[in-house]
């Protein structure tokens, strides 16, 4: 499979696209005023304990609070969780419960050094964790712990053993070394240059907390550029292509120092037309804002996002295949798995999700579609969970995610319909005008009332129920008034006294 990194560099933002087989399966962006705080290392201040959810609520100088669960709290054990790999095998026994309660370890006002691990996301502040790790292109390095590890990854047990040795003969006192995927095969040399390099940099560290004063930014992680080649890229990468000479020298520079192999892979975009638009994913990235996906033989998937969980459709649309339905419908399954794959790493869509797939008469049909399935998942690095088709065709997935999704990143709620999808038709907004005039009637004599509304509501009433509202004035020997303004929503009006001066709709709520 043929592997490419294209990176666009601005100076308001960072664009980075992962491309397999000429085909847009990851993404990732940084702007300028939004940068990633994933892996930042803050010395925090508790400004809450609470039991009846055994977690504490951290300010780290962010907006919102940090979330932080007595899970969290370092114990002393090591929890694969907080490695980069997800997949980290430990020497040493399995990971303790903490079982201490919330309230016995932390106390409001507490000063604390903590890491973020996931990014606020929504009406949700960050979460962070206690537990720190540094992760380096080879090796992650876990302080206050005393333990070393492989991912599971690596397979061969001589490389196993190998990997283990270099670890335990450079790993610095009083902390944890993991050897990452990556470090499989790699000389001696170059794993302990990136064990020393980590033990530096938490030295550093742990200077800096001493002096400072909470809350308080202790250590920033790598920018975009860096953090998505040392996480994200491997050996068998073919081109990283990148279209910013600064950028270029500097991805160079840290290519020579952590990983030698990939420095010759580097290429400086020197052409025309804006290089996302030269490898032609401007306009996936386009795509990835839609609900609807179709597949190239006629087929198409429908995702919705809901607060709870992300739900994905699977139609036959146009595809009505060569033989008889059930291989038609099979056949548009196993596409849609392939592309729910490359979907949820594309939009980085975590949580919940609940894919339904169409429904297949035929067990061995249902094992294809759910084996090539996890398949695909198997190329994500975000850590997930699969359950197996049920009875109604349906498969639930847990994605982690540590982001918010791309959509959620490009944009805003509709100030329309504020996340519903639907707004009142002006047929439904000009009966509840209608409602509202009767009630007003009813309830108290009036010489007259006035309507502000939305200027195409105004224009429905005006020209489609004009005749009515002129019996209804005449009824309540009431003048009104139909007044249109642009400035409301089309779901808003006012109502109010015909000088304009007394608000009705306060009153009769």
């Amino acid at each position: 499979m043929k592997k490419e990194i294209i990176i666009n560099y601005t100076e308001q933002e960072v664009r980075i696209a992962k491309l397999e087989d000429d085909e847009l399966v990851e993404f990732f962006i940084e702007r300028e005023d939004d940068k990633r705080t994933v892996g930042g290392i803050y010395l925090g201040r508790v400004n809450a304990v609470v039991p009846g959810i055994q977690a504490a609520f951290v300010d780290v100088g962010k907006e919102k609070a940090a979330f932080l669960h007595v899970s969290d709290v370092g114990t002393g054990s090591v929890d694969p969780d907080l490695i980069e790999d997800e997949d980290v095998d430990i020497n040493e026994g399995k990971k303790n419960i903490n079982s201490v309660p919330i309230q016995n370890l932390l106390k409001k006002g507490d000063e604390i050094l903590v890491q973020i691990r996931k990014e606020a996301i929504g009406t949700k502040g960050p979460r962070i964790s206690s537990q720190l790790s540094l992760p380096g292109r080879y090796a992650v390095l876990m302080p206050e712990l005393n333990h070393v590890g492989v991912s599971k990854k690596v397979r061969d047990r001589r490389e196993r053993y190998r990997l283990k040795q270099i670890a335990r003969k450079y790993r610095p006192s009083n902390c944890a070394v993991i050897i990452r995927t990556v470090g499989s095969g790699v000389e001696e040399e170059h794993l302990q240059d990136d064990i020393k390099h980590l033990e530096k940099r938490w030295k550093k560290i742990s200077r800096k907390a001493k002096g400072a004063s909470a809350p308080a930014l202790i250590h920033e992680d790598v920018d975009l550029t860096i953090y998505s080649i040392r996480d994200h890229v491997s050996e068998d990468i073919d081109k990283i292509t990148i279209d910013d000479q600064d950028e270029y020298s500097r991805l160079i520079a840290y290519l020579k120092s952590h990983a030698p192999n990939l420095a010759s892979k580097v290429e400086l975009y020197r052409k025309d037309p804006p290089i996302f638009d030269f490898f032609d994913v401007e306009r996936e990235i386009e795509k990835t804002l839609e609900s609807k996906i179709w597949f190239r033989k006629g087929g198409y998937l429908v995702i919705e996002h809901t607060e709870a969980l992300v739900t994905i459709d699977v139609n036959t649309g146009r595809f009505t295949g060569k033989k008889n339905q059930e291989e038609t419908i099979l056949e548009t399954n196993l596409i849609a798995a392939r592309e729910i794959g490359r979907q949820l790493r594309l939009r980085d869509i975590g949580g919940i999700i609940v894919v339904d797939f169409i429904d297949m008469e035929q067990e061995k049909n249902k094992r294809k579609v759910y084996q090539e399935f996890r398949r695909v998942l198997r190329r994500d690095k975000s850590p997930n969970r699969v359950s197996k088709i049920s009875d109604l065709g349906l498969i639930e997935v847990s994605r982690k995610r540590v982001r918010p999704s791309l959509l959620h990143y490009y944009s805003d709620e509709c100030p329309y319909c504020k996340g519903s999808g639907k707004i009142l038709s002006i047929e439904s907004m000009a009966m509840k005008i209608e409602q509202w005039i009767r009630r007003c009637g009813y309830r108290e004599k009036l010489k007259g009332v006035q309507f502000r509304v939305n200027t195409l509501v105004g224009l429905y009433i005006r020209n489609e129920r004009g005749k009515y509202i002129d019996e209804l004035s005449e009824e309540y020997s009431m003048q009104i008034e139909i007044i249109d303004d642009p400035k409301l929503h089309r779901e808003e009006f006012k109502v109010l006294s015909l000088d304009g001066k007394k608000d009705l709709k306060g009153k009769y709520v």
